[in-house]
């Protein structure tokens, strides 16, 4: 019992902070609609793994050295915002100009081994069957360069992680602090509950997210997805730059 209270706290503290609408949740939603299976768990690890090691020194006592030392998250803070408002601008523009992202569903579909087939309908159509349906798509073949995207993928969530100063205020110092309280033995407990927290959290969403792939082959369902996405980085990246 002694064991279990401090991890049952972890857990519900740390699912606290990261089930929320943010940055690193609408990317990696995105990501688990678009891309493979292992695009995805390479994300989901990522997202896991930078929790943990920060929630990790937290507790160790970091975030003391942050908290002396704010010059730096002065700096993470607006390299993050110039980010973030970059990544919104492009989310605007994708929900104002489409660029046939319900196709890319489709061809990560195939490539997680989904029965797909192309047949000639006419001089400037083919037919998609996908799951037992037709679909008629654009001409033109459809690139999908996983390593490309594995690179881009990692690369981007990083940044969404890493370049906000957030985190460092939530898992440095926030949790450090909270876990510290728990107790010599407790603590490392309280600490296993809120990593777990963020694994099962990244995990839900990123393989959970896959079964909203029929909803995204609509190209509306992008319009409006995109228009959000634009909303919460700008949001995100102004209040980065004004101090927020």
């Amino acid at each position: 019992m002694t064991t279990l209270l401090p991890l049952l706290a972890g857990l519900g503290t740390g699912l606290a902070l990261i089930v929320a609408i943010g940055v690193q949740n609408t990317y990696l939603l995105r990501l688990a609609v678009t891309s493979s299976v292992r695009v995805v768990a390479a994300a989901v690890v990522v997202c896991a793994l930078s929790d943990a090691v920060l929630i990790l020194a937290g507790v160790l006592g970091v975030g003391v050295v942050v908290e002396r030392f704010p010059e730096a998250l002065v700096v993470i803070r607006f390299v993050g915002a110039a980010f973030l408002v970059t990544y919104g601008v492009l989310a605007a523009r994708r929900a104002l100009w489409p660029s046939g992202a319900a196709m890319r569903v489709e061809s990560a579909a195939a490539d997680d081994g989904v029965p797909v087939a192309t047949a000639a309908v006419g001089p400037a159509t083919s037919a998609t069957v996908c799951a037992g349906r037709t679909r008629t798509a654009p001409p033109g073949p459809r690139r999908t360069d996983r390593a490309v995207t594995m690179r881009t993928a990692v690369v981007t969530m990083l940044l969404f992680t890493w370049a906000n100063p957030h985190v460092y205020l939530d898992t440095l110092v926030f949790l450090g602090s909270v876990a510290n309280q728990q107790g010599p033995a407790e603590r490392w407990w309280w600490t296993v509950g809120a990593v777990l927290a963020s694994c099962m959290w990244f995990g839900a969403l990123g393989f959970g997210g896959r079964l909203l792939r029929p909803l995204f082959a609509k190209p509306l369902t992008w319009r409006v997805f995109d228009g959000l996405v634009a909303l919460v980085m700008l949001g995100f990246g102004a209040a980065l730059a004004l101090g927020a």
